[in-house]
This record gives structure tokens, C-alpha cells and sequence, in this order.
């Protein structure tokens, strides 16, 4: 990537989209210099996931989908380098990737610059995959595809195979034969899980899958580093009874992650979809992103689970969360659960507009020690900016409830 022509594109973007892009102030050119090259990551839930088995291709093989197109655009005006979309339907041999890439982010949406991104990586995941047993206890395994108690019998909740899936775009290469994936690592074998007591029967148990949708362990090479660029979808803490099965999920599988950069003694216990045990290698760089359905303070998260990596030794917060005014404003106007809340509305990064839980942090970017986080912010413009469009009043939905949020690091 041509460094002084990508810094010189978000200057103008930044200029065009005003507080949209606002966030922490850059570091100036000296602490670049000293810290090495600036590499912008970030997390996007573009809702692009379709009710129907093959509906998302449907959508992209033409290039005026409008939502695809609004998608677009959010990540033209943000430029990411490497990027993770959240609910962005898996599809086999990776057909609506390609199709995204070229028929909209490759085209400058509304006088956007379009972007490219060479590399990308994706993956089955467990959302609508047939575990082939009675999860929800109603009575009998549903097999069939297309409904909602197929959804709640599947490892993840999903109408077909790779609902709300999961991919990763990339300016830089992307080792990836090294990836780790950990879709079928069984809830079971995590020490001192917190599967709801007597919940799921002796066979359901056997054969539970941890991970909603997917862990990967995505390694992107950056000049001479390679940068772990660890990403996931835990299941939403809700949707569930007083045994609180998805909230206790979450909490796992945001655990998961924290044991995984704990160190040997941690992470010994977890096995990858190649049997490959063990979790990173300790001083192994990464950066930590994805729609973790946990909000630190307010929500429905099981004992604070965010708060395992937020506080996380291995973990290098920047002193200031990613933020943003259109958070704010949409909180002050909206009221509601928000009036309630203990968390500061500018670190919201999802517009929920309802009696509860309103609007929460629950999308993350963060990097590890060893990388130096400069510049962030989360794609929400006020009412008075001309990219307002792109993400409505809470009533309408023009492209996603949740905002893209970046975070700048500096890799040598």
C-alpha cells in the first residue's frame, strides 16, 4: 500500500465526513516515525445477511442493491486496511466475497473513492449448521431447514448454513495456511465452563459447540510482522429463559479469546479445528475485533464478560475508546433505556432504539501489547453531516444497527 497517498485520502475524507470520522487525535509524525507505519483495523456488522439460503449472491450480483451500496460506502469513507464484516452470509467457495468486492466496494459509492483489498479470508461457521439433537427441549431435533425452531436446534442460531457468517478483508497478505479455527471446539472441554446446570441433556452436552459462528486466528503479514487479527461473533446475551443459556454462552466465548492470549497456562486446554492444541504464542502481536454482544456497563452481558478482555494483561486499550457525536445525539434523542445507563453514549457503537436494552458499546477493536494505538473512532455522523444518511434515526435502518469502528495501530 502507498502510504502517503492512503494517509493524504483520509485527510480528505475526514474533511468531507466532518464528526463522522472524528475520534482520538492522531499521534503526531515523530511518534509515527518512532512507532513505524500506521495500519487502520476495524469491525463493521453490515447486517448483510439474507432470510433465505443464496438471497445474499441474489443481492450482489447486480451493483444497485441499495443496502450493499450503503455498506460500501461506510468502508470507502473509513478506508480500513483490515477489516472484519460481521453477518455477511457464508458462501462456498467464497462467490458473495468476490461479488461484494468488485461490484461495490471496487466502485465509488456516492462519490466515494472506491477501495480494493487483495487478500480476504472466509469460513464456514456454526449459525444454521444441524447439530441434529433437541437444544431448545421442545420436543424432537429439528432437521429441516428455513424456520426458527431449525434455528434453535442448530450449533448456532441460523435458518440455513452460514447465516450471519463472517470475513476478512485485506490490504496485506494473509498467511493463510496458518489460520486457526476453533468452529468445533465443544463447550464442554472449557475448564470451568458456564453451561447452564442441567439445562442440556447428556446428549446435547456430548456434542455442544462453543463458538456461535466462528474463532479465527487470522495472521496478516505487515512489512516484517505478522499481526494475529483474532476475530469472532458471539451470540447475543439474550433470546433466552431464567437459565440464561446464550449469556452464559457469550461470556464463553468472549472467554475463549481471553484464555487464548493468556498465555501456556491458559490457553492449554483449547484444540483448533486441525487438533492443533494450545493457545498464541506469548509476545505474539495481535489486534482483537468483532461484534462481541457485551457492553462493559449496561445490557444484558453475564457478570460483565467484555471486561475479561478489556482488562486483559495482554491487551492494549488506547487511553480513549473509539467514540463519536452521532452515539450522543442518538442517545439524547431516542431517551428511553438510554437515560438509564451508566456507560457514556459516545462509546455506543450499536443503535438498538428500543425500550431496552437502547444503544451499546459491543463492537471492539482492540490491540495488543507491542503495537501502539493511535487514531480511532466509530462511523456515526450526526443528523447536521451529510453522511447522516448512511445510518438514519434509529427508526429507519439504511444500512446496519451497528456502526463501523476503526482503531489505528503502528507496526514496525
Amino acid at each position: 500500500m502507498n502510504q502517503p497517498r492512503a494517509l493524504s485520502r483520509r485527510t480528505a475524507l475526514a474533511s468531507l465526513a466532518g464528526a463522522a470520522l472524528a475520534g482520538t487525535a492522531a499521534w503526531p509524525a515523530s511518534a509515527a516515525e518512532r512507532h513505524g507505519r500506521a495500519v487502520r483495523f476495524a469491525t463493521f456488522n453490515a447486517s448483510l445477511n439474507r432470510s433465505a439460503e443464496g438471497a445474499l449472491v441474489t443481492d450482489l450480483s447486480t451493483p444497485d442493491n441499495v443496502q450493499a451500496r450503503n455498506v460500501a460506502e461506510t468502508i470507502q469513507r473509513v478506508d480500513p486496511d483490515v477489516l472484519l464484516i460481521n453477518e455477511f452470509d457464508h458462501v462456498a467457495g467464497g462467490t458473495a466475497v468476490r461479488l461484494f468486492l468488485d461490484n461495490y466496494l471496487a466502485v465509488g459509492q456516492r462519490g466515494a473513492e472506491p477501495v480494493r483489498y487483495p487478500y480476504h479470508f472466509t469460513a464456514p461457521v456454526n449459525t444454521g449448521v444441524a447439530s441434529g439433537v433437541d437444544l431448545d427441549g421442545r420436543g424432537g431435533a429439528v432437521t429441516t431447514p428455513g424456520s426458527d425452531a431449525y434455528g434453535q436446534d442448530a450449533f448456532g442460531y441460523g435458518w440455513f448454513p452460514g447465516q450471519y457468517g463472517m470475513v476478512v478483508l485485506s490490504k496485506y497478505p494473509i498467511a493463510t495456511r496458518a489460520v486457526r479455527s476453533f468452529q468445533r471446539f465443544l463447550w464442554k472441554d472449557m475448564p470451568g465452563h458456564l453451561m447452564p446446570p442441567g439445562y442440556y441433556g447428556a446428549e446435547a452436552t456430548a456434542i455442544f459447540r462453543l463458538s456461535s459462528k466462528s474463532h479465527w486466528d487470522v495472521p496478516v503479514r505487515i512489512g516484517r510482522e505478522a499481526v494475529h487479527f483474532l476475530v469472532s461473533h458471539p451470540t447475543p446475551p439474550t433470546f433466552d429463559g431464567p437459565e440464561d443459556r446464550n449469556g452464559r454462552r457469550n461470556h464463553d466465548e468472549i472467554r475463549l479469546w481471553a484464555d487464548y492470549i493468556g498465555g501456556p497456562g491458559r490457553g492449554a486446554y483449547l484444540y483448533d479445528d486441525r487438533g492443533v492444541r494450545g493457545g498464541l504464542r506469548p509476545g505474539a502481536r495481535f489486534v482483537l475485533a468483532g461484534d462481541q454482544n457485551a457492553d462493559p456497563f449496561d445490557g444484558d452481558s453475564y457478570d460483565h464478560a467484555i471486561r475479561l478482555l478489556l482488562d486483559h494483561p495482554a491487551v492494549r486499550p488506547p487511553a480513549t475508546p473509539p467514540s463519536s457525536k452521532g452515539a450522543v445525539e442518538a442517545a439524547q434523542l431516542q431517551g428511553g433505556a438510554n437515560t438509564a445507563h451508566t456507560g457514556d453514549p459516545a462509546y455506543d457503537t450499536a443503535d438498538f432504539n428500543d425500550t431496552a436494552p437502547g444503544n451499546l458499546r459491543v463492537d471492539y477493536v482492540l490491540p495488543s501489547r507491542g503495537l501502539a494505538p493511535g487514531a480511532n473512532g466509530v462511523f456515526w455522523p450526526t443528523s447536521d453531516d451529510p453522511l447522516y444518511r448512511l445510518v438514519g434515526g434509529g427508526t429507519n435502518v439504511p444500512t446496519s444497527d451497528h456502526r463501523l469502528v476503526w482503531q489505528d495501530v503502528y507496526v514496525h
